[in-house]
């Protein structure tokens, strides 16, 4: 059997020209699709992108426990302690002894460590020898030693009501009327700091104030 040539196969060239388009112009070489890009390594020496952490969720028992727990009320401050009324003594002494009677008891006070203007001495009947001549120089003058509290303070009844308040008040009742000693008794136990010495008969303080003082 006669053999027939293999007729030759023609090969495209893979650069050979390309089909022209129907509108004339030539399409463009398609451009291959960029795929994902790998993350570029840091630099040296600086750290990468850090990102926002995100806060933690709190749970509602952290929320609870947050909240301030209200504190005890306070304790309510004891109220002061009312000051102690003035001790109460009496020398029992006649209307002519009572002012020799407050002399002695003034001496036993300084003796004791008592100040002299710490003291002061009431009078219901006739005035101490100090008291009437310390006036005799004016009543500006005698008031002013009374205002400097540096000596024992004599006053009559009358003047008692200005006399201001000591620690030691002494009451010589040597004269006056009931109603003048009734006055008089009370206003020096208000000027008494911590003691009031009565110098009179006992019968005629019971009956004018009572069996209390």
């Amino acid at each position: 059997m006669p053999l027939i040539p293999e007729e030759p196969q023609i090969i495209e060239s893979a650069q050979g020209p390309r089909p022209t388009p129907a509108s004339g112009r030539t399409a463009p070489t398609p451009r291959p699709v960029p795929g994902p890009r790998p993350a570029a390594p840091p630099r040296p020496g600086r750290p990468g992108p850090l990102r926002p952490t995100p806060p933690a969720q709190r749970t509602p028992r952290d929320v609870v426990a947050a909240k301030p727990q209200p504190s005890a009320p306070a304790a309510p401050a004891a109220p002061a302690a009312a000051p102690a009324a003035p001790q109460i003594q009496l020398i029992p002494a006649s209307p002519e002894g009572a002012l020799d009677a407050a002399e002695e008891a003034v001496d036993l006070l300084l003796d004791s460590g008592r100040a002299p203007g710490e003291v002061l001495v009431i009078t219901t009947g006739e005035q101490h020898p100090w008291a009437a001549h310390e006036l005799s120089f004016g009543e500006t003058s005698y008031w002013a030693q009374h205002d400097a509290k540096d000596d024992v303070f004599y006053a009559d009844a009358s003047a008692a009501g200005r006399a201001g308040a000591r620690q030691v008040v002494v009451v010589a009742l040597n004269g006056g009327s009931d109603e003048v000693a009734a006055a008089t008794l009370p206003l020096a136990l208000g000027r008494a700091g911590a003691l009031l010495i009565v110098c009179g008969d006992p019968q005629r303080i019971n009956s004018v104030l009572g069996a209390g003082v």
